[in-house]
């Protein structure tokens, strides 16, 4: 029996582990905007966990209940069963969607529900009779997840070289990233919107009969923020109305107020045929994701089917687990009586004013944001991709702040609770870390 702890059993995920252990960053407590670390220092967090702690760590109103939820009924199942805080939790967040939305698919995170929406996607066109369309177009630099629906319609070559069988039948859109005209925009960028024009490309070569489904992220995180130009969403949405394919917004990320709105949807006033959810449901408290499907889907699957038939062969063990809905709950309700999807809002300027002003900070080759999400990408040092905002990551760390990267570009999504000062520290940190690296 090995004796004590010595950090080598845990197989990190995303993680490169043998540096990490040799050198290990733990966090032992969480409250308000800031972790606790495991050497007792305070440490602002510039990342709402991991894009999902909107409301903050710690509020006592979703711990509490939390745990009232599991005194009651600890675990519910889904199948051909159901608990009350399921079908209320679905109304609400109806409420909430855009206005054609009516049916909520319930799962466990947000790699489920991209997964769960392409299938959505395959049997609806199968049971309008179009079941030729097979085909699923993502984008390039898209991050939809870890499942194999998910890293075969995204575009990150990181997350798909190491495994070969991926779904048959994608292709992708070209990214939506320009650098030469579009470096330190304020908001959304003016050059680009005709790169939605891609999918009448992808028509041409393919054929829209046998195009199922596009899938984008109306803002793309994990890539490094990039963020839409104007028009594109919209014509993006003209595009799929004129072929007969369905636009599944990916808003793992958007959705919840992380760009002052409920959703990224109403934000550009783009209604997709689907939006795909997880993170900030429940504020990252307890693991749920959620699938949002426009008027019609169900019905189109369902007809045709007798009434005692499964209309979708799909599901989760822990789809609507009530700790999960019971922790979602209380998070709607944060956000609705603290006003924090409309707080987001009011500090975009802040935000916006604070991140541009490391634009001539050494190394910084592009500062970009939305919402309460900002991008500050570095240039690469000769032969070492990646290298120069790893060691920004670590020294921000020991300076008191969390930040996270992707290649050369720090993300940074604090959450909706931050205070002003808050962000000037966050900012500030950067900016001197900024100023000592190489």
């Amino acid at each position: 029996m090995r004796a004590g702890n010595d950090l080598s059993q845990f197989w990190m995920p995303f993680t490169a582990n043998r540096q990490y252990k040799s050198s290990p960053r733990l966090l032992v407590a969480a409250q308000g905007n800031y972790y606790t670390s495991h050497d007792g220092r305070q440490v602002l967090d510039g990342t709402a966990g991991l894009w999902c702690c909107n409301a903050g760590h710690g509020d006592p109103r979703i711990v509490s209940a939390i745990q009232r939820q599991a005194a009651v009924l600890d675990y519910a199942p889904s199948f051909q069963m159901a608990h009350p805080a399921a079908f209320e939790l679905a109304s609400r967040l109806t409420r909430m969607a855009p206005e054609a939305v009516d049916k909520i698919f319930f799962c466990g995170s947000g790699s489920e529900a991209v997964d769960g929406a392409l299938k959505i996607a395959l049997a609806y066109q199968r049971a309008i009779g179009q079941g030729g369309r097979t085909r699923l177009i993502g984008r390039e630099r898209g991050y939809h997840g870890v499942g194999f629906g998910g890293i075969s319609v995204g575009g990150i070559v990181g997350n798909r070289k190491q495994f070969a069988a991926l779904l048959p039948g994608v292709d992708h859109l070209h990214h939506t990233h320009d650098l030469a005209r579009n470096a330190f925009t304020r908001g959304l960028p003016e050059h680009g919107w005709e790169l939605a024009d891609d999918l009448e490309r992808l028509v041409a070569l393919h054929d829209a009969s046998t195009i199922a489904a596009v899938i984008v992220e109306p803002v793309a995180g994990s890539t490094g923020v990039l963020v839409p130009p104007k028009g594109y969403l919209h014509r993006l949405r003209e595009i799929c109305d004129r072929h007969g394919i369905l636009l599944i917004f990916d808003e793992v990320i958007t959705a919840f107020g992380r760009i002052g709105a409920a959703f990224a949807a109403e934000r550009f006033d783009v209604t997709p045929d689907m939006i795909t959810t997880a993170k900030a449901i429940t504020s990252g408290t307890v693991p749920m994701g959620a699938i949002f499907a426009r008027q019609g889907l169900f019905e189109a699957i369902a007809q045709g089917q007798p009434e005692n038939a499964i209309e979708l062969a799909h599901g989760h063990t822990y789809s609507a687990h009530p700790l999960a809905c019971a922790a979602a709950l209380a998070t709607l309700d944060v956000y609705q009586e603290d006003g924090l999807f409309e707080r987001a809002r009011g500090l975009e300027k802040h935000w916006e004013d604070a991140l541009h002003g490391l634009s001539d900070k050494p190394h910084v080759v592009d500062v970009r944001n939305f919402g309460l999400i900002g991008g500050i990408e570095l240039a690469s040092r000769p032969g070492e991709p990646g290298a120069r905002a790893y060691e920004m990551f670590t020294r921000c760390y020991e300076a008191g702040v969390l930040i996270r990267v992707t290649g050369d570009i720090i993300a940074l999504s604090p959450p909706l609770t931050i205070q002003a000062d808050e962000i000037d520290k966050l900012i500030n940190t950067i900016a001197h870390e900024l100023a000592k690296l190489a």
